[in-house]
């Protein structure tokens, strides 16, 4: 039997694939291969380089926005111009990337480890097994218009999200009998929309790809045994808003191990549907309801 851990995209909202991993570690669930799109490519290389996952949530604890997303009015203005293919550099990334970072090669990878680009002129999904693992990865997280793309073997990547955010097809062609899908949900409690350009445009694509992970879910339930971590809601978070990673995480932790304790007994589809009034957050009496709005 094989193990695949598929970890999906979402911005910010990846601080709480790293509560849903420590409780799957506290239960002894491990991989025996690793593959993620976007945030989840980030956080499957840490787990592919079985780094402590403690230590995961302190990073996470420690980002913020500018860290990230080192916006620069000139580069922005350059970007609407046309005269630059992306807003935001991928300087903080490319750092991050390389500080953390336990492996220079994805065959490196204690785990097994494969992430998901897109490339921008066909439009076709992209599965990196090999080569640069910080090349990789940003190509992997490449947010179109926002990031840069990144060039490998001549192709121009952007974020896998765009066409697999959780690339279960992947996972299930490289052998795997048992997924789990670690999915980050989106922002589904926002009492406004978030504010500017940026906000917006991570927001739009997390609904996007919410919806095609529902879709990709039912495909696949019936052919691999496939357990959807359920990800969380409500989140009132604004996608570009890092100072609320460790509440996600500890959220995440305590609903995942909830979850595994009960057998993780929902259906595959179910788990990434919500039920407003079940959830508690439409009367605001739910029992892990987030009041702030940012």
């Amino acid at each position: 039997m094989t193990t695949a851990f598929v970890l999906s995209g979402g911005a910010n909202r990846g601080a709480a694939q790293a509560g849903m991993l420590a409780a799957m570690d506290e239960a002894g669930v491990v991989p025996d291969l690793v593959v993620g799109s976007s945030v989840g490519a980030v956080n499957g290389a840490w787990v592919a380089g079985q780094g402590d996952l403690g230590e995961l949530g302190d990073v996470w604890r420690s980002l913020r926005r500018g860290a990230v997303f080192p916006t620069r009015p000139v580069g922005g203005l350059l970007g609407f111009l046309g005269r630059s293919d992306h807003l935001v550099s991928d300087s903080g990334l490319r750092h991050l990337l390389r500080t953390h970072l336990r492996f220079d090669r994805l065959e490196d990878a204690a785990v097994p480890l494969h992430v998901v680009s897109t490339d921008v002129l066909s439009g076709e999904d992209v599965l990196l097994s090999n080569g640069d693992a910080v090349e990789a990865i940003l190509a992997s997280s490449a947010i179109p218009g926002v990031l840069p793309p990144v060039r490998i073997e001549g192709r121009a990547l952007i974020d896998g999200g765009v066409v697999n955010n959780s690339p279960i097809s992947h996972a299930v062609d490289l052998g795997a009998d048992t997924v789990w899908v670690l999915a980050t949900g989106y922002s589904c409690a926002l009492d406004h929309p978030p504010r500017g350009a940026l906000g917006v445009a991570l927001q739009a694509a997390t609904l996007v790809i919410h919806q095609r992970l529902i879709v990709d879910v039912q495909h696949y339930a019936g052919l691999v045994d496939l357990r959807v971590v359920p990800p969380l809601c409500p989140i009132s978070v604004s996608p570009t808003d890092f100072s609320q990673a460790d509440d996600l995480i500890r959220r995440a932790h305590a609903h995942t191990r909830t979850w595994l304790q009960d057998g993780g007994g929902s259906a595959p589809v179910s788990a990434l549907t919500v039920d407003p009034v079940r959830e508690g957050y439409l009367q605001g009496d739910g029992p892990h309801r987030d009041h702030r709005a940012h």
